[in-house]
């Protein structure tokens, strides 16, 4: 049985709906189309569920460099979880999508990241929650009263400069988390050059689960990472620090401790490139 804290099933918590002390929130998307995540839970979600977006609320404005998703800035996505009633380091927040964590992991993350320890993402996501036949609504709950102070843990990140040198260290591991293809420059369908940062290893996201969307068995999750184990520092990334964080909840479950996000990823990385 995983931490309650990262991983938990839509048994636990469908029996969950009226605890006052819970707060879910959806986190549907598609990089494609950013309205359709928005689109689909006005249609059905989740009971008592809020939506977040990842373009307007997991991230900041895109600039020249930084990425295609900078994190969010720490004061405007207080008060969003704050209308939310989220309290800080009470509210339990379970995050939900229906893409195997691509986006219910990047605000388990973003959440930690600002001091906040209580949240899991939902096991089997959307997909899971409607196989079951639970309930569903399309009703958006009215904005509540929270007090969310960010605690932002700088020292989980690290920026180009610092990546650039600390990535030829013999006891520094970096490790690409986008699909094989692109690490290995055959694909790239976002951004504008191909090709992965000199050194990188690569360790695809979608490992972490089955293509249901369920978390692997706890000891599936450690040999996944068993290569690493003992590695001095890990710096995880992928195109935008968003799928890298799925890697990054896989490594807790296995016990991995410290690994940090490279927030503006390839896409950060590669905006450098060709004298930009």
């Amino acid at each position: 049985m995983f931490n309650l804290n990262f991983v938990i099933t839509s048994e636990w918590l469908a029996g969950q709906l009226s605890n006052p002390n819970l707060v879910i929130i959806d986190c549907r998307f598609r990089l494609g189309d950013a309205n359709w995540g928005y689109e689909q839970y006005l249609t059905s979600h989740i009971p008592g569920a809020y939506y977040l977006n990842l373009d307007q609320d997991l991230s900041s404005p895109v600039t020249t460099h930084g990425g295609r998703h900078p994190l969010p800035d720490a004061a405007i996505f207080a008060k969003k979880l704050e209308s939310m009633g989220i309290k800080f380091g009470e509210t339990l927040v379970v995050a939900y999508d229906d893409l195997r964590f691509a986006f219910a992991a990047r605000l388990w993350w973003l959440l930690r990241y600002f001091g906040h320890e209580t949240v899991a993402v939902l096991d089997g996501g959307w997909p899971g929650w409607q196989a079951h036949n639970y309930p569903v609504d399309s009703l958006t709950p009215e904005a509540k009263s929270g007090d969310f102070l960010p605690q932002p843990r700088p020292d989980w990140t690290v920026d180009i400069a610092t990546l650039k040198q600390r990535k030829e260290l013999s006891d520094v591991m970096v490790i690409d988390s986008r699909d094989s293809d692109r690490y290995r420059g055959e694909r790239e369908p976002i951004d504008p050059i191909a090709g992965h940062i000199e050194g990188a290893v690569n360790s695809p996201w979608k490992r972490v689960t089955n293509e249901e969307g369920y978390i692997l068995p706890e000891g599936e999750q450690s040999g996944l990472w068993a290569d690493f184990q003992g590695t001095g520092e890990i710096i995880v990334y992928c195109g935008s620090g968003v799928t890298a964080c799925v890697n990054l909840l896989s490594m807790e479950l296995a016990g991995i401790k410290g690994a940090k996000l490279y927030p503006g990823g390839w896409s950060d990385w590669c905006s450098y490139l060709g004298g930009n």
